[in-house]
């Protein structure tokens, strides 16, 4: 298979660097290179950086600011991304609710929120998870009792990412108790100054306020902001989920952790020499790079068979085989910078809120951050569908279990 690019495509991926190593503050992608905690702005200010290029929702439809980019261009546009430590815009609202708005929203709901939503001029958040329904979604207690033109919502989300920042939420809620799992179940938006909602952290391994749980006390939601049909949300999750898990191999981040694992090794001792001289760190790097390799050759093969569409709309099956290697290769890169770090990464004591950084002894500023980068990583053979729902994936398409 012939995986060479074209003159306009070679020449559309130039653009595109150019654009984020111009146009992104170096401050910001530092931080995401770095491992650094990024603040609300610094998410905002890239969002809207790439709204003013018209490339914040390059995968919507035209009519509502999409690029219609080919599928090859998207690849380059995303690995791009974050071979430059560029944050991706918000995706709550450019890959999960938009999307959604745009397939099952009512003219007047997409009128209202699409145009904000692609500008960032509203944070969204996502309300699926419940205590007791993480992997069983459709489990959700959250109820929603309609009375007039309100529904009264009581009930706590969990794992809630980043809803400190949030101006709305979109969430499942269960409509008809009396309902069989995943029927009965609604999906509403709401305004998050609304009374009657609490947004409580919970603060990590890492230290950091990444999730929250969220409380609903007698909370009122017009029903005007019901989305799709009542007790039909389900259709909605499902197409949403299926947005959430687009491009979560992140090919590209493990190759601009490569790269940093080779710089941090060559300026950390070991014997004689630096640690990239060790041959045994050496060949660990090795070892990854060509996993990195062949992961990268197994996208461009999907992303070759979504450019002749010949898959009729179907998911690809090897779109599982990418999350599952993807995921195993992002935390395999963050062991490998712990090992770099080795004790200078254990005492990352807090954050001056000045500077961003975490503290580190002796000097090495770098290592403070690895710890908690290497904590976060866990997660993601978790999110976006388990990697042993994905091998489930494979073996039905595949093997036809």
């Amino acid at each position: 298979m012939d995986f060479r690019f074209s003159p306009e495509d070679n020449s559309f991926r130039a653009e595109v660097r150019h654009f984020f190593q111009t146009e992104i503050p170096l401050a910001i992608r530092r931080k995401v290179i770095e491992g650094r905690e990024l603040t609300k702005a610094d998410i905002v200010t890239s969002h809207k950086a790439m709204h003013k290029r018209g490339w914040a929702v390059a995968g919507w439809p035209k009519e509502w600011g999409g690029t219609g980019w080919t599928p090859v261009q998207f690849y380059m546009f995303g690995e791009e991304m974050q071979l430059n430590g560029v944050p991706p815009p918000v995706g709550f609202n450019v890959n999960m609710h938009g999307p959604v708005l745009i397939q099952f929203g009512t003219e007047k709901q997409k009128k209202q929120f699409l145009s904000r939503i692609a500008a960032c001029d509203d944070w969204w958040c996502q309300g699926f998870s419940e205590p007791g329904a993480g992997s069983d979604l459709a489990s959700l207690k959250t109820s929603a009792v309609r009375e007039g033109d309100h529904y009264i919502v009581n009930g706590q989300k969990t794992w809630t990412t980043l809803a400190q920042y949030a101006d709305w939420m979109f969430l499942l809620v269960r409509t008809d108790p009396a309902a069989k799992k995943q029927l009965g179940i609604s999906y509403l938006m709401l305004d998050m100054k609304t009374p009657g909602i609490t947004v409580r952290p919970i603060i990590t391994i890492d230290g950091g306020r990444e999730v929250n749980e969220v409380f609903f006390d007698n909370v009122k939601i017009p029903v005007a902001n019901l989305v799709g049909e009542e007790n039909r949300g389900w259709d909605c999750a499902k197409y949403l989920l299926g947005n959430e898990r687009t491009g979560i191999a992140r090919v590209g981040t493990s190759k601009m952790r490569v790269a940093r694992i080779k710089q941090l090794a060559r300026q950390v001792q070991s014997g004689n020499g630096s640690l990239m001289d060790d041959e045994r760190f050496a060949e660990k790097v090795a070892a990854v790079e060509v996993e990195l390799k062949a992961l990268e050759i197994t996208q461009l093969r999907v992303v070759s068979e979504d450019a002749k569409a010949g898959r009729g709309g179907k998911p690809n099956p090897a779109s599982s085989i990418l999350k599952i290697k993807g995921s195993e290769l992002q935390q395999a890169t963050t062991e490998l910078l712990m090992e770099v770090a080795g004790p200078l990464a254990l005492p990352f004591v807090g954050e001056d809120e000045a500077s961003g950084h975490n503290e580190a002894p002796g000097g090495a500023d770098w290592a403070g951050p690895m710890a908690p980068v290497y904590f976060n990583n866990r997660k993601v053979s978790i999110y976006g569908g388990t990697n042993e729902i994905q091998h489930n994936i494979i073996a039905k398409a595949v093997l036809g279990f």
